[in-house]
């Protein structure tokens, strides 16, 4: 049965490098131009959302995501173009602003932004900032950005930058600048996103994504709470899309059992198994790994559970080529997403700031 409900499907990669003919890794300039060549593919397919998320290391080249997003605006048509995330704790919010709201404009007003305090910290001594304050810069940081999207000259002060007095911000948008949180998992996050009147994208990096329906019900009681009307909510999921099950996994595990193991080991995070890998790609794991109707069902279910307006499947791993990324993305936009459309709800939204 269809449930009259609003949502959208798209993509979000970090840009890592897949490997080239050679078997190693292509240049950074590729990879970057790879998924420049990867958004057009998902505006053909009429995906709604394409995202590019913020990283300062070797194996995710992508430092500057507003600059790949004016490149794509320059290609692309309809798809909304969004960071997946914006490490605002480490960047200068007014900057932030004036940047997406000029890709707001080169596009056309399809332009959102997606904050985060940074799961990937190395932007913060890589910029000066202090991690001691991790959670000062982003909640000061934030609260300024909220303020700006009233796109009035701006007086404000905190202890993370200068204050601000009666100063104009420009480019000024058309229609307002939609801004999202990424959260992974954090209560006081999403009160928090509630209070600034945001909406919140879940990031899914293992467990059950289910388990975010309790969070999702705190965001909706919190916005009760104050008054006003719930912003969205979108889910944001590693995976990769084959023609079987089989194919599917057989791709991808190796890149992701090879996956930075450093950083697994200094988070904490064990080494994948075969078994865990297993567990993580079945009804209940945190990867969207398979056939188009296998990840299609995983889809339906988790933003059935969550009450979720939008689902981006971040595509791509470090090592998984060009090529094998492209017919991921080809058989998420002709197959999955016409699938999940007809469990769930064919309109999508036009987001609000």
């Amino acid at each position: 049965m269809t449930v009259d409900r609003l949502i959208s499907l798209g993509l979000d990669t970090f840009g890592e490098p897949g490997n080239g003919p050679g078997g190693q890794l292509v240049s950074h300039p590729q990879a970057i131009r790879d998924v420049v060549a990867e958004a057009v593919a998902a505006d053909a397919l009429g995906l709604d959302y394409f995202g590019v998320g913020e990283h300062h290391i070797d194996e995710m080249p992508i430092s500057a995501p507003e600059v790949v997003l004016a490149a794509i605006a320059a290609r692309t048509s309809r798809i909304r173009l969004s960071s997946a995330v914006t490490v605002l704790s480490s960047d200068d919010p007014v900057r932030v602003y004036q940047r997406f709201a000029t890709v707001d404009a080169v596009s056309g007003g399809r332009a959102d932004v997606m904050l985060g305090r940074g799961s990937s910290i190395d932007s913060f001594p890589l910029y000066g900032f202090d991690l001691a304050d991790y959670e000062l810069l982003f909640e000061e940081k934030l609260d300024l950005f909220a303020k700006l999207r009233d796109e009035q000259p701006i007086t404000w002060q905190g202890r993370t930058r200068a204050p601000l007095t009666g100063q104009e911000v420009v480019p000024r948008t058309e229609a307002g600048l939609p801004v999202w949180v990424g959260v992974g998992g954090s209560p006081p996050s999403v009160v928090r996103a509630a209070r600034h009147g945001l909406h919140v994208m879940f990031a899914v990096i293992g467990g059950d994504p289910v388990r975010f329906a309790r969070l999702a019900d705190l965001y909706r009681s919190a916005f009760d709470r104050l008054g006003g009307s719930p912003g969205l909510l979108g889910v944001h999921a590693p995976g990769h899309v084959a023609a079987t099950d089989e194919e599917a996994a057989e791709e991808y595990w190796p890149f992701y059992r090879d996956f930075l193991p450093e950083k697994r080991a200094a988070r904490g995070i064990p080494q994948p198994t075969p078994e865990s890998f297993r567990h993580e790609i079945g009804p209940t794991g945190a990867l969207f790994v398979g056939s188009p109707d296998t990840v299609s069902k995983k889809i339906v279910r988790t933003m059935t559970a969550l009450g979720a307006h939008r689902f981006d499947l971040k595509y791509g791993i470090v090592g998984l080529p060009h090529a094998s990324a492209l017919r991921a993305i080809t058989l998420f936009g002709s197959e999955v997403a016409p699938r999940v459309r007809a469990a769930i709800g064919q309109a999508v939204p036009n987001p609000t700031r």
